[in-house]
């Protein structure tokens, strides 16, 4: 759904799976906004002024000037931007409660467990100085695990809830990095189609792109 123009609003934001969510859903639902970097790889989440806008130090946040009442908010986490954003605009984020319910239950599966456990086997398979057995099993056993899990929601489904939603964004932008993840996809076919579906949209490359 494609919302008329308004004032853009800031996305203070870095290339991340989590930074990334924002910019493809504000492409999606045609808002304006302006991508504000935050180079976490030098610690810019650690201003005094980025603090002020995520009192967690995380990207990402916004600063929306047309928010409730006309008036400017800010919100910090993912997915409560996802969910504001669909809310504000009726785009990707179903008003009917069942609906809602579903895409809320794989949100909430994204941020609670699909990101934290990716993140972890991305931090001890790649980036840790110290290569520790024991972790890179443990996570990775766990991001194989919820692999599974999605492969076997969207078996004979386009999307994870129903229609393209805020809950298919979400996961999608930890999902590409699969392979940093020891994720093979070709024993995951439902997972492989859904992934190639939603990594054709434009509005998705463009906001991979934004950052």
């Amino acid at each position: 759904m494609a919302h008329a123009p308004g004032k853009p609003i800031d996305v203070h934001t870095w290339s991340t799976p989590n930074g990334w969510k924002i910019p493809i859903m504000l492409e999606e639902c045609g808002l304006p906004y302006r991508v504000v970097p935050v180079n976490i790889g030098r610690g810019d989440q650690m201003a005094p002024n980025f603090l002020a806008l995520s009192p967690n130090n995380k990207i990402p946040a916004i600063v929306d000037p047309d928010g409730p009442g006309h008036e400017p908010i800010t919100i910090f986490e993912s997915a409560a931007i996802l969910q504001y954003l669909g809310r504000k605009t009726g785009c990707l984020y179903p008003t009917d409660e069942r609906a809602r319910v579903m895409v809320d239950e794989w949100l909430s599966w994204q941020v609670a467990g699909f990101g934290p456990m990716l993140g972890q086997a991305h931090h001890f398979r790649i980036y840790a100085e110290e290569k520790i057995p024991y972790a890179i099993e443990r996570f990775t056993t766990e991001t194989q695990r919820l692999y599974r899990v999605l492969d076997r929601r969207l078996a004979g489904r386009d999307y994870v809830a129903g229609d393209y939603s805020i809950a298919d964004i979400a996961i999608l932008t930890w999902a590409k990095y699969h392979g940093k993840q020891g994720v093979d996809l070709a024993g995951l076919p439902h997972v492989k189609a859904w992934l190639d579906r939603v990594l054709a949209r434009p509005a998705v490359q463009r906001g991979f792109a934004a950052i």
